[in-house]
């Protein structure tokens, strides 16, 4: 049943709407999605949206995470930086696609559960969680090639571009609860570069402890 519906989100949701990065469209469909949504939801983990996680925090719609995570171009060798755990998805997509990958999640509950979902998934010793305030990055690991965030920000957060390497990529919603694009910023020599700006819809950013 769930191999059946991920290769149906994969050609339906994802390459059918425009997601050409083979290496991304393998990782999705290599990632149980299913594990990582809350039990009651299991029967609509492979549906075209985002779902409540309990709280406020949702995982977000497949599309989403694809397109983030082709936003970011990643080749298998990076250090990547996942702002925002929520249940771990896409800190699992991540893992498929990159040589390292840190997650920070602000809520402890969540970060633990996020735990064992990637432990049942099989990525407990592919992804390294931490709790903590997301907006502030993990400078002891920076620099990073490339950045998720998966909450949207009022402006592009000035300490996760200082974490990227020369050249490297953030992807991050920013706006406000009424209008929020997707941005895909590179770190460059004359400062942040936009390379894309797509609209979206995300939860808001927490700032602060």
């Amino acid at each position: 049943m769930w191999v059946e519906s991920r290769e149906s989100m994969v050609e339906r949701q994802l390459r059918g709407r425009g997601i050409a990065d083979e290496a991304v469209l393998a990782a999705m469909g290599r990632v149980p999605r299913e594990l990582f949504v809350p039990k009651e939801l299991r029967d609509e983990a492979y549906v075209d949206a985002a779902l409540p996680l309990g709280g406020g925090p949702t995982i977000s719609q497949p599309y989403m995470v694809a397109l983030i995570c082709e936003s970011l171009a990643l080749r298998g060798t990076e250090r990547v930086l996942d702002v925002g755990t929520g249940s771990g998805y896409q800190a699992a997509v991540l893992a498929e696609l990159a040589a390292e990958v840190h997650t920070i999640e602000r809520i402890p509950e969540l970060a633990e559960t996020a735990r064992a979902n990637l432990a049942a998934a099989g990525y407990a010793d592919r992804v390294e969680l931490h709790v903590g305030d997301g907006s502030r990055g993990l400078p002891q690991h920076a620099p990073f090639a490339a950045i998720a965030v998966a909450a949207a920000a009022l402006e592009l957060p000035p300490a996760l571009y200082d974490q990227l390497e020369p050249r490297g990529r953030l992807v991050v919603p920013v706006g406000s609860s009424q209008e929020q694009w997707l941005e895909v910023v590179v770190r460059t020599p004359d400062g942040p570069a936009v390379r894309r700006r797509i609209p979206c819809r995300f939860v808001s950013l927490v700032v602060g402890n």
